[in-house]
């Protein structure tokens, strides 16, 4: 796993691989606590792949023992005032919500624990896999701060039963609970958790991109519709894919029993 934090090194890493761009949360140190200047950091980026079609697949890391055990609560503390606070949780909202507007699948490689905004981080990645001895929690109510924002991701997440015994109590789950709550695909062995990640990046990589970038849109979409409103959004999108090259070619191997073309994105 990456290696701990010194204060020379920038708080975010980025590494590129055959179109797979992960990016490592770089303050090891302290759990790589979400500190403005941290998050101003993935907003960079995140807003890049908005038009960066060489990008296929994106993976969110964390540096040292821990994925993310939330906010910088030093920083917050500095100043506690309304002003501060509403820039604060903007900005972190703002960078949630791109997660999941970014046309690229997002996946969380989760070690050790993920705890309130890092839990919340976990949550609003389209996928996440983590090692079978991580934990995650939305512990803010143990401190008296109701892990408000958190709540968001996770309620999309969990069942609400499941997600108000976690906001409730602040108890941290461990990872066999995380997969059956369906906060996390799989938990695999320390040993096996960048394979298994590589693995499913690949696989998502090597799919159209304009239909995996449709399907994604559509997906955040339709759940915030009725059913018969997110049918006529289906419709459409599908109506759309089908003009696409891509899946003309594709629908076309496939009737001719010939291997998948080289998708163009288009």
């Amino acid at each position: 796993m990456p290696g701990d934090t010194f204060s020379n090194e920038p708080v975010l890493l980025r590494s590129d691989n055959n179109g797979i761009v992960t990016l490592t949360l770089n303050r090891g140190d302290i759990y790589n606590a979400l500190s403005s200047e941290l998050m101003s950091e993935i907003q960079g980026h995140l807003d890049g792949f908005m038009e960066d079609t060489s990008v296929r697949v994106v993976v969110i890391a964390g540096a040292g023992k821990a994925f993310c055990a939330g906010h910088d609560l030093k920083e917050m503390q500095a100043d506690p005032g309304p002003d501060a606070m509403k820039l604060l949780f903007d900005q972190c909202s703002h960078m949630m919500t791109s997660l999941t507007r970014i046309p690229q699948p997002v996946i969380a490689r989760v070690h050790g624990i993920a705890a309130a905004a890092g839990c919340q981080l976990v949550a609003q990645c389209d996928l996440a896999i983590c090692v079978e001895d991580a934990k995650f929690g939305t512990s803010g109510v143990n401190i008296g701060l109701f892990c408000s924002t958190p709540m968001v991701a996770v309620t999309r997440n969990l069942g609400r039963k499941q997600a108000m015994e976690m906001l409730m109590t602040g108890d941290l789950i461990d990872a066999e609970t995380a997969v059956q709550y369906g906060l996390v695909n799989r938990a695999v062995p320390t040993e096996q958790l960048d394979d298994a990640v590589a693995e499913m990046a690949e696989k998502i990589s090597a799919k159209s991109p304009i239909a995996v970038s449709r399907g994604k849109r559509l997906f955040y979409r339709q759940l915030e519709d009725g059913l018969e409103a997110a049918y006529r959004e289906a419709t459409d999108v599908i109506t759309a894919n089908m003009q696409d090259q891509d899946a003309r070619a594709g629908i076309q191997a496939f009737m001719d029993k010939a291997p998948m073309p080289e998708w163009k994105g288009e």
